[in-house]
């Protein structure tokens, strides 16, 4: 029986511990990695399952093969079923396929999480004979990977190696992508220049790359870096022209020969400079990806100029051009008074690195895990050869045991850990494609590692490296670790099943047909850029011949549907246009209020998925949504206990039978109305007979008041008032089962109008009072039939539980949108999209937000003085350039006037906590003059609490 194989010497823990060890050979650095993730492995165990021949590539799919055995039975989990004698056929544009290239192992939890998200979309790729490449038919100049082979992942743990026919596109790719290893040549051709976002070879490289690295997170993240003296050969790869980072300094040479007096006035001047005072040891090695993890280094005294400069011009004689030497300092990690020991027995000197790992969650940087790597301060200890442990026992060990110091520091490190992410990935994006293997590759995850010093008597995170995977191995050793011993299962490996599972969903819908029914306002102008980034093809209908949008989307098909009566009809026009254009949209929908019936229609005139029209129609009529669900009475509770008690309003007599049936006060607004305009508190019939003579004078026909429904008439209702506070929730539903939910909150109106005033997300209320919103609008919603798509639903919550207000058979609108994509990630626009295509959009399982917004409405009436003549919306787009505040522009003027009136505008602030967000957002209110007597922010605020 052959031994275990070593792991790859890796990064040592800290700058300041050397290592003589030998360069690892080849055989020695084959697959590193499974040792860490299955403690005890033995690579000639017999497998579980029977190995499949790969006569095109026996070594390395045979051996890979048996690794994921091995792999699987360490987690209790059935070895993997052979289907590969019967070719898997079937598979379409709309499959998505997530592809992990080489190692079985590295990306093990990350393929079991996301084949229970996503049954059979993860497939590892173990061969480079089980793909091809070949030229792609939507990005000149690019590759598709069509994979013929793979084994694919579903829930439960089953995995199931198939041959696919035809070769299934993958639309993300990734894999381990390590120098040196086995697999690295293969995976990094099969990966590069693909038409789908992945990883790559050069950007790991760039990642392995210290000099690199630390400049960036030095001048772009801004943060502390061992001083460094680096130097490096012609124009340096990837760094700028001329670099300027605090605490880097870079010389270049243009031949490594005869340079022994610069190099001795550079050295003299780094080691008698000032960022050197505080230490008193240096460390020479020289500097490249190649050069990650050789312990190829010397470590000297400060004072020892003359022995220093020679080993800098030793390694400069061996020098390549992508390579550099570099001259840094050892930064000794911290030592705070820690609490008496146990014993007599003299402590050892430690060391602690601080391993971070960071993913690209929609779109943003996210910190997933952290796992901590502890030593003997003159023992080289690498990533994968000490065990991990918690940042808190860290702590704990280093005397910092005070539970709010532990999270002031976690909190750093979050930021400094995203920060340095969000960096890498801007100087990313400055790369040509070729630099980066390719237009669509891009970093997804992050390794950061750092060491915890004192500087100044105050503790200090000084970052150290990055790395492309070793990092990852170390957090998942923990996870594993934790759950030895009974730890629930952390958030790690559906972080980043997530992540990858939601650019994939991005690269499926690019080049896609959609049909949109009803362009809006200027509140809806995000559609526009958001299908541009998303790829999509729009194809237009809208009733305004010289919209804005006609020049923003693929096909503008311009048709008067105004008359929402009439849709019937409509619809058969709309598929008329559609027909003689010669399209054929992969799906249809609307994101305005007033054309979702239409949308619905025309979808199933097209075969299109969509909820049915007859349950769009009970959902936008107000009152047929309320008297429908008073007759759902199967449930615990049935629908009908959210439902409220209302009566439709044609005339006034029907105001004097209604006000036998609805107790006083109740609300009176229009049947088909939006945006809260019309709607009003009424204290007896006589009021409700007055309102309504008023708003049937005054509102009569679309062209009276835009987007409202008055194209479906001036019909009102009249509701039993609610008491209570108004929420929103915001819904993803597929197929009838929820996938997503958001609450927010609304702020008090200004009785007797119901106009809204103010808004905070995430909710403050607590978790069960959320639930109880979301399962009633999402009960209400499939009550009504709607059992596909994004649902907006509004409901008062009172001691009784919540109750029904309305259904918005679309996306919220106003900010929740935008909001929704900056608290917590996911893109309801998006969602919607996938949903219309018939795919289940990828959304957090545990949405955590990453900040709390707080928003106020403006109104023309009240704030255009200060708006506009007083310079407020000047400032304000100052400062939303800044990000300090996020603007919503509704109108572009004024929309109604009097009580018909609109929001213009919604301003909000950010905070790390609700208090601070709503001390922001008063603050400002009060120095712009939107705060006043008559519209008191303060007051609007304060149930946010």
């Amino acid at each position: 029986m052959r031994g275990q194989r070593r792991p790859v010497p890796l990064c040592p823990l800290s700058v300041d511990q050397t290592s003589t060890e030998p360069v690892p050979s080849p055989k020695e650095q084959e697959w590193a990695g499974p040792e860490a993730l299955c403690p005890g492995w033995l690579e000639d165990e017999a497998p579980d399952g029977e190995v499949p021949e790969d006569s095109g590539d026996p070594e390395c799919a045979t051996h890979a093969y048996e690794l994921l055995q091995s792999a699987l039975r360490q987690e209790g989990l059935p070895h993997t079923s052979d289907r590969s004698a019967e070719p898997r056929t079937g598979f379409g544009p709309l499959d998505m396929t997530v592809c992990i290239l080489g190692s079985p192992t590295a990306f093990l939890p990350v393929l079991l999480e996301g084949g229970t998200r996503c049954p059979g979309a993860m497939v590892l790729c173990l061969s480079p004979t089980w793909a091809s490449r070949v030229p792609s038919e939507t990005s000149p100049g690019a590759w598709s990977l069509l994979l013929s082979r793979g084994v694919s992942f579903e829930a439960g743990g089953h995995s199931t190696l198939e041959t696919f026919a035809p070769p299934r596109r993958a639309n993300y790719v990734t894999g381990t992508f390590v120098m040196g290893g086995p697999e690295g040549g293969w995976v990094g051709e099969l990966a590069r220049d693909l038409d789908c976002h992945g990883g790559s070879v050069p950007l790991a490289r760039r990642l392995e790359d210290p000099l690199v690295t630390r400049w960036v997170l030095a001048a772009r993240a801004g943060l502390p870096v061992p001083p460094t003296l680096a130097f490096v050969l012609g124009p340096g790869g990837d760094l700028p022209t001329d670099p300027v980072a605090p605490g880097v300094r870079l010389v270049r040479l243009e031949d490594p020969q005869g340079q022994e007096s610069l190099v001795q006035e550079e050295v003299g001047a780094f080691l008698g400079g000032t960022a050197m005072e505080p230490y008193s040891q240096v460390v020479v090695r020289p500097a490249g990806w190649r050069w990650r993890g050789t312990g190829a280094r010397s470590t000297h005294g400060k004072e020892e100029g003359a022995a220093v400069a020679q080993a800098v011009g030793a390694r400069l004689r061996g020098l390549r051009e992508e390579d550099s030497v570099l001259l840094e300092a050892l930064v000794p990690t911290a030592r705070l008074p820690a609490p008496p020991p146990r014993s007599p027995a003299p402590r050892l000197p430690v060391a602690l690195r601080i391993c971070t790992l960071v993913c690209r969650s929609w779109d943003r940087p996210q910190l997933c895990q952290v796992a901590c790597g502890v030593g003997r301060a003159e023992a080289p200890v690498r990533h994968g050869a000490a065990l991990p442990q918690g940042l808190d026992s860290s702590l704990q060990q280093w005397g910092v045991v005070a539970p709010g110091q532990w999270q002031a520091l976690a909190t750093r490190l979050r930021g400094a850990a995203e920060a340095a992410m969000a960096a890498l990935l801007a100087a990313e994006a400055e790369l040509s494609p070729q630099q980066r293997g390719g237009a669509r590759a891009c970093t997804d995850l992050l390794g950061v590692d750092f060491l915890l010093a004192c500087v100044d008597d105050t503790l200090e995170l000084v970052a150290l490296s990055t790395n492309s995977q070793r990092c990852l191995e170390t957090c998942l050793l923990a996870e594993a670790m934790g759950r030895a011993v009974g730890e629930p299962p952390g958030d790690l490996p559906r972080l980043l099943a997530e992540a990858m599972l939601h650019r994939a969903q991005c690269h499926l819908v690019e080049g896609k047909e959609i049909l949109l029914i009803g362009a809006g306002g200027v509140s809806k102008s995000f559609v526009w850029e958001a299908a541009r980034d998303y790829g999509l093809r729009i194809h237009l209908v809208e009733s305004d011949p010289e919209h804005f949008a006609a020049g923003l989307v693929q096909t503008f098909l311009p048709y008067d549907s105004r008359e929402h009566r009439r849709d019937e009809e409509h619809a058969e026009r709309v598929v008329e246009l559609v027909h003689a254009r010669g399209l054929r949209p992969h799906a249809c929908l609307s994101y305005w209020d007033d054309c979702v019936v239409l949308a619905a229609l025309v979808c199933q005139r097209l075969g299109l998925r969509g909820s049915p029209p007859a349950a769009v129609r009970v959902a936008k009529q107000k009152s047929r949504t309320h008297q429908h669900l008073q007759r759902c009475r199967r449930g615990r509770p049935p629908p009908a206990a959210f439902a409220v008690p209302c009566r439709r309003l044609q005339s006034h007599g029907d105001v004097e039978r209604a006000a036998g049936a609805v107790p006083f006060p109740a609300v009176a607004k229009l049947e088909f109305g939006a945006g809260g305009v019309g709607v009003r508190l009424v204290e007896s019939a006589g009021q409700c007979h007055a309102h309504a003579a008023r708003l049937w004078r005054d509102l009569r026909d679309d062209a009276d008041h835009p987007g409202i429904g008055l194209g479906w008439g001036n019909a009102m209702l009249l509701m039993e008032y609610v008491p209570g506070t108004e929420h929103d929730v915001d819904l993803v539903v597929f197929e009838g089962r929820l996938l997503g939910a958001w609450v927010s909150d609304n702020g008090p109106t200004r009785l007797p109008a119901f106009l809204e005033t103010a808004a905070c997300l995430p909710s403050c209320l607590p978790a069960d009072r959320q639930a109880q919103l979301v399962r009633a609008a999402l009960q209400c919603c499939l009550a009504c039939g709607l059992r596909d798509g994004v649902f907006n639903v509004e409901l008062k919550l009172g001691p009784g539980g919540p109750r029904l207000l309305e259904i918005n058979p679309r996306m919220g609108g106003f900010y929740l949108r935008d909001w929704i994509r900056e608290v917590y990630g996911p893109d309801l626009l998006l969602a919607a999209v996938l949903v219309a295509l018939g795919l289940p959009p990828v959304l957090p399982a545990r949405p955590v937000p990453r900040a709390h917004l707080a928003g106020v409405m403006c109104l023309g009436s009240e704030h255009g003085p200060a708006l506009g003549g007083g310079g407020g919306l000047a400032a304000l787009r100052a400062l939303q350039s800044r990000g300090l505040v996020r603007l919503n522009r509704l109108f572009e003027e004024t929309a109604g006037a009097g009580e018909y009136e609109e929001p213009c505008l919604s301003v909000a602030c950010d905070g790390a906590t609700r208090a601070e967000a709503c001390l922001r957002l008063l603050g400002l209110c009060q120095a712009l003059g939107i705060d006043s007597p008559r519209y008191p922010v303060e007051h609007f605020l304060s149930h946010f609490k």
